[in-house]
């Protein structure tokens, strides 16, 4: 047989059991993803008033600032928590259309040697340290190898514009315990989000790892608390009144949940991270008379903007984003708060 001349190289890796005996979950972070995804699942059934807002980083890439963020978003969270339920923004991997760094846990050190080992346990102390803090986290899940290291710090889920047709993702989510938005494609098309949430309501089986990092034949129930998000796409944004209603049609034709949650950045904000006040704004507005917008999503940062990643790391700024660019936290507070007067 022809050798695999394209393999560089093979490495072990330790099971999700490894790291999760490493850093267990804790009782105070239990408590924190298990009420968030049970009082997630009632503003989904409409048993719960309050919106879902989903805000922080583009990506995280730097272990301290994520956890300065998450102080501030709690103090936050604390003065709207009878409107908004709030979660943090912590995306660890980043789907690439070209070449570009591909996120905290395959590169933490942000030197393309790509030290997944530290990648992983750093990503799980950091989730942990953010849940004892009382506030609960949402994440993008990309790498299917991946999900089972984390999976249970996390409360709310996103499959994002450039896998949301991917079989193996809607199969992974049919077994999930937390609710998960499928974002439109980032042509903007709606109906594979839609068909994704269909395809994850009902059992699956397929071959995956368990806690031990062994393969397994993997068999699941479905999940019914999966949803839409609109992220705007190649075409302009989609969170007008009149595409949400055109939004709200399809999914009643094809017998979904009206459930939908709008993404003030990407397609929506133009990619131009200065709009996303804008976009939130008007998305707020249209919340006071339609139950069916259920959330939102925000990139926020410390300090706004973005910046490439320099050749010598001790230049880069405090608390600006490598990846997308994001509004300052101030510029996020001040919304929040002017949203938490108006609905």
């Amino acid at each position: 047989m022809e050798p695999d001349t394209r393999i560089e190289s093979y490495q072990k890796f330790e099971s999700p059991n490894y790291f999760k005996k490493k850093y267990p979950l804790s009782k105070k972070a239990s408590e924190t993803v298990k009420k968030t995804r049970e009082e997630i699942k009632k503003i989904l059934d409409r048993k719960d008033s309050r919106r879902i807002f989903i805000l922080g980083p583009c990506s995280i890439h730097n272990y301290e600032e994520a956890l300065e963020y998450a102080d501030k978003l709690k103090k936050l969270s604390d003065k709207v928590k009878d409107k908004f339920l709030i979660l943090m923004r912590v995306y660890l991997e980043k789907p690439r259309t070209n070449k570009g760094w591909k996120g905290f846990v395959n590169d933490p050190e942000l030197n393309s040697k790509y030290n997944i080992n530290k990648g992983i346990e750093l990503s799980r102390k950091l989730l942990l340290e953010i849940n004892e803090k009382g506030l609960p986290v949402a994440s993008e899940f990309l790498d299917v190898f991946v999900y089972p290291y984390i999976y249970d710090l996390i409360s709310w889920g996103a499959i994002g514009a450039r896998t949301t047709e991917d079989q193996t993702h809607r199969q992974m989510v049919s077994g999930f315990s937390i609710p998960v938005g499928y974002k439109n494609s980032t042509s903007g098309n709606i109906d594979v989000a839609i068909h994704s949430i269909k395809t994850s309501e009902i059992p699956h089986h397929f071959l995956g790892i368990n806690d031990n990092g062994v393969v397994n034949k993997i068999g699941t129930k479905g999940n019914k608390y999966c949803h839409i998000i609109l992220r705007g796409g190649d075409s302009g944004p989609n969170y007008e009144e009149d595409f949400v209603k055109e939004v709200e049609e399809r999914l009643d034709e094809k017998e979904a949940p009206k459930n939908i949650i709008i993404d003030c950045s990407h397609g929506n904000s133009l990619k131009d991270f200065k709009r996303q006040p804008e976009v939130f704004k008007e998305v707020v507005m249209q919340m006071r008379s339609n139950e069916n917008i259920v959330g939102l999503m925000l990139e926020s940062n410390l300090q706004e903007g973005f910046q490439e990643i320099p050749k010598d790391l001790k230049k880069l700024k405090r608390g600006v984003s490598i990846t997308d660019g994001c509004i300052d936290f101030d510029t996020t507070e001040k919304i929040v708060m002017s949203a938490y007067e108006v609905l």
